[in-house]
């Protein structure tokens, strides 16, 4: 199993010696989570009591947000890469990296090839003429984003030569023109499979839901693998209703730009920033011992010592804000 964000027990029990800090004192910062996602409404009690089923309006509420019918519920987008690829036989793989390291370790573990080409282009990636490309967009640890347009024109290119591309837009929430979901497995891009989650932007990652985009045979062949009712009833409820609810999606956007803006400006003193609308990423050769101070202090980011990066998700509050400003200031290389 990879590690993740999150994990804050452990962290505490690391971190805080003899654990006389208690876990409620932990400010997480580590998964990139909107802090003020969608408030969770009341539901009806029969989602509890009946099993979930599949024309309930969720499939429906999931077409007009992401702007395609061609989509599966699944549990967490996570869901769908360990599956992807046993759809495939075994091929040689490229992943563009730094990437969520769990597209790659289920690659390999359905006895693909791996071809991981480090901090390369989409370009340089199609050139090398595997059969399949994985990558994230936005990048996930190190928000780097990649235009609409070219990536529609890679799928193009391995289209012609019979290849696929694969794209997780687990951050793409906050500036959905930016996505390709809406064309994934369509006439316009048929090899085209895209990956959306309502954890980062939605703050609903306990629910465990999101989508998959793919061609008809694709998506069928997974509903397949992936068995009868993936969703709760309560998750399935939830997520319908913060799909449509398009004045907290405005909203919420508005929100973010202010909030990242101010996180990239707060910790731009540290290191090279990239990031999204949800998580600065710094890039420091001090990486372990800013983020070893800031956990000494309770405060927890994501870590990825083999790349010299530290992932810091958004404060959600005044108070929380202060309290990483503070901490970063007592900080010496």
């Amino acid at each position: 199993m990879l590690e993740h964000g999150g994990r804050l027990r452990a962290a505490c029990r690391q971190y805080t010696a003899g654990g006389e800090r208690p876990l409620s004192d932990w400010l997480d910062l580590s998964t990139g989570i909107n802090p003020s996602g969608y408030p969770v409404p009341a539901i009806d009690p029969a989602c509890w009591r009946c099993l979930p089923e599949e024309d309930d309006g969720l499939e429906a509420a999931a077409a007009a947000y992401y702007g395609s019918e061609q989509l599966l519920a699944l549990p967490g987008s996570q869901a769908a890469i360990q599956l992807l690829p046993a759809l495939f036989p075994p091929v040689v793989v490229t992943c563009i990296t730094p990437i969520y390291e769990e597209h790659p370790q289920a690659w390999e573990r359905a006895g693909h090839r791996l071809r991981r080409l480090e901090n390369a282009s989409l370009t340089r990636a199609v050139s090398v003429a595997t059969p399949v490309i994985v990558l994230c967009n936005p990048g996930n640890p190190t928000g780097t984003t990649l235009p609409r347009t070219a990536v529609l024109d890679a799928a193009g290119q391995l289209q012609r030569r019979g290849g696929w591309l694969v794209v997780d837009e687990a951050f793409g929430d906050a500036d959905p023109e930016n996505c390709v979901s809406a064309l994934a497995g369509r006439p316009e891009a048929p090899n085209l499979i895209a990956l959306r989650s309502l954890g980062k932007f939605f703050g609903l990652a306990g629910a465990r839901v999101g989508f998959v985009f793919a061609a008809a045979d694709k998506l069928a062949r997974l509903r397949e693998a992936i068995g009868p009712w993936p969703l709760s009833g309560p998750a399935r409820a939830v997520a319908q209703q913060a799909l449509a609810d398009r004045a907290w999606h405005g909203r919420t956007r508005r929100q973010l730009r202010g909030a990242s803006a101010r996180l990239a400006a707060l910790v731009a003193p540290f290191g090279e920033i990239s990031g999204t609308a949800l998580f600065a990423t710094i890039a420091t050769p001090n990486a372990a011992s800013l983020f070893a101070h800031l956990a000494g202090q309770a405060i927890l980011l994501r870590h990825f010592p083999a790349l010299g990066l530290l992932r810091c998700g958004l404060p959600g509050s005044e108070a929380e804000w202060q309290r990483l400003a503070g901490a970063l200031a007592t900080w010496t290389p």
